[in-house]
């Protein structure tokens, strides 16, 4: 009998060409071909795709695969069609014209197509998961996962619905993709979908080709001028990332005057010089592009020789996400980081969230009289607000159990007795917790900038993996400043271990060291004890 994993590599080599498959790949195939909800977390360009490319011809009935830009969505398919024998796949996008939608429609019901690409705002629409339900699905797939997630670098309220709509559909097996995704947003993805028993897979985080380094700089004329000159120097293809769009188009301007192909990208662009801009990266005609983390998702190239940051970004897992883009063919590249103590504070401004409390007066009274559930745009429209703020102000409420999400839309939950004051006071609260752990992970991005050891050891212990000596390729490295760690002999608090602080509350180690440890607490975030500390004052206990 031919086994999960030998059928995998076979639609493999038959279907799409490939020689082999990853360890990681072929683990996660054969969960999802059992049935069981399984979160992948693995570097951009590992073959995330693959894994459900594989395990949707393995079961039987559609995928969906959510994603949520178009262009995404369009090179996945191209990714299919360029195959030698993959299945047909199939986009419903805003987009496409209504008969393009309907013929997409009429090749999924007949079981023509085995893919279906959707963006999460079609899911908002009860019509389409109507129709989904009707097909039946197989396989849901959650492409950029980390969207999920509140707490996590590029959260996406539309995001929110996706659990709400497995459960419509009668949760099919569910598979969870990203590319970074430290270990507190990977429990927000699992509890936010609503997977059971679910296999976490993390892979890849650790990109030996990547050379790191910080430059520490007083004033923003002396790290300008030095970013310009590093760029100027290196060896092109590579990317700027900068805090603003302002930024952005100064940079880009400085650098076409010393002789570069550059060009600047960020959201306040029209999405016609985007598209242009991102094209022409792509296909070598550019040197360098300066951008705003709006130029991220969808950027598959693999000679991608430098990424430098002229501003420090809100945490360690954006900076992971931007910086892998270098080096995807396995070749040399350089990552550095200029940095100044005050950019932190733009960081602090940006991370800062209060809720509008008339506006969430207005949703809690809305819902109050609402016979039934209400969808996010209706409730929006009623309001009369912005449904992505009203979508964010919803995520608030949700997590401080004001309101429940259904199938059908939104509604008060069966916990909440209080008046919509007291609504506004637990969102404000909720607000508050999030803006303290948003201030623990930019404090943690001040620890990469300013640590003396190993700039990969410090790296790869936020994503609660451990690098047992210096990694020989980061300016501290050369610098001679890092040091091989001693190993602690059944330490109490090893990586992963969960604890208890007596104000604190619950948390999980992130990483160690001889005379500190790292903890994620739920509530406040990341916290680095000194060990001395919590022996004398007896601050931890696991659990």
């Amino acid at each position: 009998m031919t086994s999960t994993v030998e059928r995998a590599r076979e639609l493999a080599a038959d279907a799409f060409g490939w020689e082999q498959l990853r360890h990681g790949q072929e683990d996660a195939i054969t969960a999802l071909a059992a049935g069981r909800d399984t979160l992948c977390v693995m570097p951009t360009a590992y073959g995330k795709s693959a894994i459900y490319q594989i395990a949707g011809m393995l079961v039987e009935g559609a995928t969906v695969v959510v994603s949520p830009l178009i262009a995404l969505q369009l090179d996945q398919m191209e990714g299919l069609a360029d195959a030698p024998d993959a299945p047909e796949a199939v986009a419903v996008n805003s987009a496409q014209s209504e008969s393009r939608n309907e013929a997409a429609w009429e090749t999924i019901a007949v079981g023509e197509s085995e893919f279906v690409f959707l963006a999460p705002e079609q899911l908002a629409k009860p019509e389409v998961v109507d129709q989904l339900a009707a097909v039946g699905v197989s396989l849901f797939v959650v492409d950029e996962a980390h969207c999920v997630s509140a707490w996590g670098h590029d959260f996406r309220p539309d995001y929110l619905r996706l659990g709400a709509v497995i459960d419509r559909l009668g949760h099919p097996t569910t598979l969870a993709l990203t590319a970074t995704g430290a270990p507190p947003v990977r429990d927000e993805i699992v509890e936010r979908l609503g997977f059971r028993d679910p296999l976490v897979l993390t892979r890849g985080f650790d990109r030996e080709n990547l050379w790191l380094g910080v430059t520490r700089h007083e004033s923003d004329s002396d790290k300008r001028e030095a970013v310009i000159e590093q760029v100027s120097a290196q060896t092109t293809p590579g990317l700027v990332y900068v805090a603003t769009r302002r930024a952005a188009e100064e940079y880009a301007a400085a650098l076409t005057e010393r002789g570069l192909r550059a060009a600047a990208y960020h959201a306040g662009l029209p999405a016609k010089e985007r598209t242009r801009v991102h094209e022409a990266f792509l296909d070598d005609e550019l040197d360098v592009v300066a951008a705003t983390n709006a130029f991220g998702m969808g950027i598959d190239k693999p000679n991608v020789r430098f990424v430098i940051h002229a501003a420090v970004t809100e945490s360690l897992d954006s900076y992971y996400q931007e910086i892998g883009r270098a080096g995807r063919d396995g070749e040399p590249a350089t990552i550095q980081l200029h940095y100044r103590a005050e950019d932190l504070g733009l960081r602090r401004f940006f991370a800062a969230r209060h809720p509008d409390s008339e506006l969430v007066h207005a949703i809690v009274e809305t819902l109050r009289a609402a016979d039934g559930p209400v969808r996010n745009a209706d409730l929006a429209q009623t309001v009369d607000a912005n449904p992505r703020k009203v979508s964010g102000l919803v995520g608030l409420l949700h997590d401080a159990v004001v309101v429940e999400r259904v199938p059908a839309g939104i509604h008060l939950s069966s916990q909440f007795r209080g008046s919509a004051d007291d609504a506004v006071d637990l969102a404000e609260a909720q607000a508050d917790m999030r803006e303290r752990i948003d201030e623990s992970r930019i404090e943690m991005m001040r620890g990469y900038a300013e640590t003396q050891g190993c700039r990969r050891q410090y790296l790869l212990g936020y994503f609660g993996e451990t690098l047992g000596r210096p990694c020989g390729n980061c300016d501290r490295c050369d610098a001679g400043t890092s040091e091989a760690a001693d190993v602690i002999e059944n330490d109490p608090y090893a990586v992963q271990t969960r604890v208890r602080h007596v104000d604190w509350g619950d948390g999980v180690v992130m990483s160690t060291e001889d005379d500190r440890i790292t903890v994620f607490f739920d509530r406040e975030g990341y916290k680095v004890l000194a060990r001395t500390l919590i022996a004398d004052e007896k601050l931890l206990e696991t659990v």
